[in-house]
């Protein structure tokens, strides 16, 4: 049975929530699921109108919901700002609507925030990003408040640590897990 949707998060003491959606939920999971002070990463579904969705109706791209992970961090041990480096240097931001071959809405760039403090943070990274040229082309992220979450069905959980030699994983995650572990080594688990 599904989850109903968190439109409200209750967070454990001490620990802060962030909803990230960068592409396919399996990659980000696999990311974030090695970072020190990072606890209960569920990949789901938010951002969308239609309640309890299922991952065929995702696939449509007609729900409005990305697929992305919630997760909650100890920001003694990782801060936002370490949370949106993470997460801008792991996708292509630039790219609306899609990542690699996974191509729709439901695989949009976004970040989620449960506060007002993460919403200037996530829009000033942005802003300071495309200002740098570290991008080619204009950052597309979406920057929105959290609204809702579904928790995708268990055969998405830990996707990539239950399914590592799968031809996807070993394609398409693996490197990108290999490249972030060597970028943020002195962060990881």
């Amino acid at each position: 049975m599904q989850d109903l949707p968190k439109t409200s998060v209750e967070v454990p003491e001490n620990m802060e929530v962030a909803t990230l959606g960068s592409g396919c939920f399996w990659c980000i999971e696999a990311i974030y699921q090695d970072l020190k002070g990072v606890t209960q990463v569920k990949s789901g579904y938010s951002g969308g109108h239609v309640n309890n969705p299922s991952y065929r109706q995702i696939t449509t791209g007609t729900t409005g919901h990305a697929e992305v992970i919630q997760f909650f961090y100890d920001p003694n041990v990782l801060s936002f700002e370490d949370v949106l480096e993470i997460f801008w240097s792991t996708h292509d931001p630039t790219t609306l609507n899609r990542q690699g071959a996974d191509v729709g809405p439901q695989y949009r760039s976004a970040v989620f925030f449960h506060n007002k403090e993460q919403q200037e943070k996530a829009e000033f990274y942005k802003k300071r990003l495309n200002e740098s040229g570290a991008f080619n082309r204009p950052i597309v992220t979406e920057i929105t408040p959290f609204s809702n979450f579904f928790v995708a069905e268990d055969y998405h959980q830990n996707y990539f640590k239950d399914n590592g030699m799968q031809p996807y994983c070993q394609f398409v995650i693996r490197p990108k897990v290999e490249k972030f572990r060597a970028a943020f080594a002195e962060k990881l688990k």
